[in-house]
């Protein structure tokens, strides 16, 4: 037993734990290490193409020779945190404080802080529950409020750590984001491990054998609001905060020209239809939201939502005292109900202790809205319970335009919690973002005066994805995990505003361009579309060249194949690589007339004394080329015998003969090859069809639906709404009159291609124009008339239209 005092005594068990907890997650990091370089050896002896090859190679090469590097960098800074007792970080930690400080940041910063802070966050959402028991038992034994930033405890702490090392032993960040996920799951298991060790320890010598939940309610500290259990990365949203908020995100999911992002779904029926209720009557406030009969699909969507919100603001301002029509809310009395930016600091820290407060209850939504529980009532218990706080919140909301503004978004996230479209385990992830949507609402008004405001888009997008989902279809699912993330995220970062909306948005959609793939069959087709789309005004073109070029020639089938379906790649990449008339391409569009000329038959000693004198030559240039495209082993020495046999039989005339006028007209045709290939984006002429794809690639294309450009003549507007649908979204298609529910899941790099998938496995790649003919014809039409966000928006305004006393009540 020890002698010491009370409050030595628990100093003392708290090093030791941490301690503890340091040597647990020592090992770790080798562990973490040698995962993976064996990642990094298994990527480097896959097959694919040269250039991923070739980079699966460098990042072998480049992790290896700083491998150890990083190890013993990051286990000697992770053993010198044990020094840091005084709560100053040490070199390598987070330092962050308990006040926001504003401060100019490099790109480099913030972009090191974002990876750090998603391995944090990996650590956090495993390590959750333990993690959140051992601060309290921590900060018990240290009479403290908050573990300090430079804590070994706090998952960013070592999240940071390990990245800085990363980079500090030489490797880059993109190397990092090769393998971010088996070091998020392999640290991450890591971490439960040695919470748990920790808290086990702690249990031992009578600490806290009983949490006492109402300590994870954090009181905000300053007039600052914060939330969650444990906040990431203390310098994140320093550097977050400190960038301008203006134009970072503009852009990102569409531009003014085309369908805003928030109405890609709308629906050509649409046009000319009033919406029903309220807002539909003559005389309503929904008449801002009718739109003219003969206007494109999309500017009709646009015009439509942004009636809307015109109807809002003008409403509100009827109510609070004068808003203008163009103005957004918000705004002290007196000062029109234009907003100042911002928000009572009070206001601000009540609206972050309410979120804090539901998200500790959450869980139990979370839990009663997986398969097997009682969906239903878990939303209904989440919508109950997200109306008391918006009550308690309008009580204390110091203005009236601040009271308005909690009413509308508590009715938003009323109406998208009764979609009953979205799966109950997606709905109650959904509410909680009410809290931190009234908290951008309040500090910024543009979000209720454009629907391209980053919260908007963000729901927009989760929700339209969603949507074409079943219960069990999506519960514990990655995309489900996902939007947890994305939630989660969200609620770290409160202070932040529109950017944290920003940030996880842009990742949510990068991460639908992965998962939309994954099936082996999507990632199969998408491989070859995306092959066609890089190829579209080279290799296409080579080989439509090359048959015509070989049309009237007697040329053995064997030759034919290899120049369609890998001497057209090899030039093409060539010309990518190197340039159309690059010295090493020029050699290789020789190469080809040189090999067909070889292939015809040698009646006369010249030619056959010439072949035997040019041939060695012949085959070390079609190997070169091979091996340019990633052909090697097996595979070219099976070529380079079918060459082979073929050109024996020519040497001994068993081929037809080829006039060597034949031959130098197609060698000047090859030379100049790009005098005949395009370079328009819009792609409406490209030659596609299944035959092409399985002639290029060697897949065999009958369970692909390819639907290529037919010459229908389209309108801009329409072509411009093609390349505006979002990936992700559901619509109905009539093709060869069988209609199919599709889920939009990929666009090629141009947008010349756009490939969709049903659920019975059937996929449609379709060509630009097709695509916007089906629109216009509406064979295409999308699921949604209008986005999650502006229905919500709709309905509030109807509700209020009808009950105008509940907005300040």
């Amino acid at each position: 037993m020890s002698t010491a005092s009370a409050p030595e005594f628990g100093l003392q068990l708290a090093r030791e734990t941490r301690e503890r907890f340091v040597q647990a997650t020592d090992a770790a990091i080798g562990s973490a290490a040698q995962a993976v370089r064996e990642r990094l050896v298994s990527l480097a002896n896959e097959t694919g193409t040269a250039r991923t090859m070739q980079e699966s190679r460098d990042n072998l090469v480049a992790y290896r020779g700083a491998e150890s590097g990083w190890v013993s960098l990051s286990r000697a800074q992770w053993r010198k945190a044990l020094g840091n007792t005084a709560g100053v970080p040490v070199e390598g930690a987070s330092s962050g404080g308990g006040s926001l400080r504003l401060e100019l940041v490099g790109d480099e910063v913030v972009e090191n802080n974002i990876l750090s802070s998603r391995l944090a966050l990996a650590i956090q959402d495993k390590a959750n529950f333990e993690l959140n028991d051992l601060r309290l038992r921590i900060q018990y034994l240290e009479g403290t409020e908050e573990l300090r930033a430079g804590d070994v405890l706090k998952p960013e702490f070592l999240a940071k750590l390990l990245v800085d090392q990363w980079l500090a032993a030489g490797m880059s960040r993109q190397l990092w984001t090769q393998v971010q996920g088996l070091l998020h799951a392999q640290l991450g298991e890591a971490a439960v491990k040695a919470y748990k060790e920790a808290n086990a320890f702690l249990i031992g010598k009578g600490v806290m054998p009983e949490i006492d939940l109402k300590r994870l309610v954090r009181k905000p500290a300053g007039g600052v609001g914060s939330s969650g259990p444990a906040p990431l990365g203390a310098g994140y949203p320093t550097a977050m905060a400190s960038q301008p908020q203006s134009a970072s995100w503009q852009g990102a999911g569409g531009s003014a020209a085309g369908i805003p992002p928030g109405m890609a779904g709308f629906a050509p029926a649409a046009i000319g239809v009033r919406p029903s209720g309220p807002l539909g009557a003559p005389g309503s406030l929904g008449q801002d939201t009718l739109v003219a009969t003969g206007m494109s699909p999309f500017m009709a969507a646009r015009q439509r939502a942004q009636g809307v919100l015109v109807s809002l603001r003008r409403f509100v301002g009827a109510v609070t005292g004068g808003v203008p029509a163009g103005a957004p809310l918000g705004g002290p009395p007196g000062s029109g109900g234009v907003a100042v930016p911002g928000g009572s600091p009070a206001f601000m820290a009540a609206i972050a202790d309410a979120g804090a407060a539901y998200q500790v209850g959450s869980s139990a939504y979370v839990v009663g809205a997986d398969v097997g529980g009682d969906g239903a009532l878990a939303v209904q218990r989440s919508a109950a319970e997200l109306r008391r706080r918006s009550n308690e919140l309008k009580r204390q909301a110091p203005t009236t335009a601040d009271k308005a503004t909690v009413e509308i978004v508590a009715l938003m996230f009323q109406a998208i919690l009764a979609e009953e479209r979205i799966p109950f385990s997606a709905r109650v992830w959904f509410a909680r973002l009410q809290m931190p949507v009234l908290r951008v609402a309040i500090a910024e008004p543009e979000f209720f005066g454009t629907l391209q405001h980053p919260a908007r888009m963000l729901i927009d997008r989760m929700g339209s994805v969603v949507m074409g989902f079943d219960a069990a279809a999506i519960s514990g699912s990655a995309l489900e995990n996902e939007i947890r993330r994305v939630v989660q995220v969200i609620e770290q970062y409160p202070e932040t505003g529109q950017r944290v909306f920003k940030l996880v948005y842009d990742e949510f959609v990068a991460f639908l361009n992965k998962y939309l793939t994954q099936g082996d069959a999507t990632k199969k087709l998408m491989s070859v579309a995306q092959q066609v789309e890089q190829k579209e005004t080279m290799a296409i073109q080579y080989t439509i060249e090359l048959r015509k070029m070989l049309n009237d020639m007697p040329v053995r089938e064997e030759i034919r194949e290899f120049l369609f379906k890998v001497w057209a790649e090899v030039l093409a990449l060539a010309a990518l690589k190197y340039g159309g008339q690059d010295e090493q391409t020029v050699m290789l569009k020789r190469v080809a007339s040189e090999l067909v000329w070889a292939a015809s038959a040698k009646p006369n000693r010249t030619d056959r004394a010439r072949v035997i004198q040019e041939l060695p030559k012949l085959l070390q240039r079609l190997r070169q080329g091979m091996e340019l495209l990633g052909v090697t082993g097996a595979p070219q020495e099976e070529h380079i015998k079918t060459i082979g046999k073929t050109l024996s039989d020519a040497f001994m005339s068993k081929t037809a003969t080829i006039s060597p006028a034949q031959i130098e007209a197609m060698a000047s045709r090859l030379t100049n090859l790009e005098d005949f290939v395009g370079d328009e984006e819009g792609g409406a002429e490209m030659p596609m069809d299944a035959a092409s794809i399985e002639l290029l690639l060697g897949v065999d294309a009958a369970s692909i639906e390819v639907v290529p450009n037919t010459g229908t003549k389209v309108t801009e507007d329409m072509l411009t709404w093609a390349h505006e649908l979002q990936v992700g979204n559901w619509f109905m298609l009539d093709h060869n009159g069988r209609a199919s529910q599709v889920q939009f899941v990929w666009r090629s790099e141009r947008k010349h291609l756009h490939l969709f998938a049903a659920a019975d496995g059937r996929k449609f790649l379709i060509q630009a124009g097709r695509l916007a003919s089906y629109l216009q014809a509406g064979l295409l039409v999308p699921a949604e008339e209008e986005t999650l966000t502006a229905r919500a928006t709709r309905e509030a305004l109807a509700k209020l239209d009808a009950n105008p006393e509940r907005l300040l009540n």
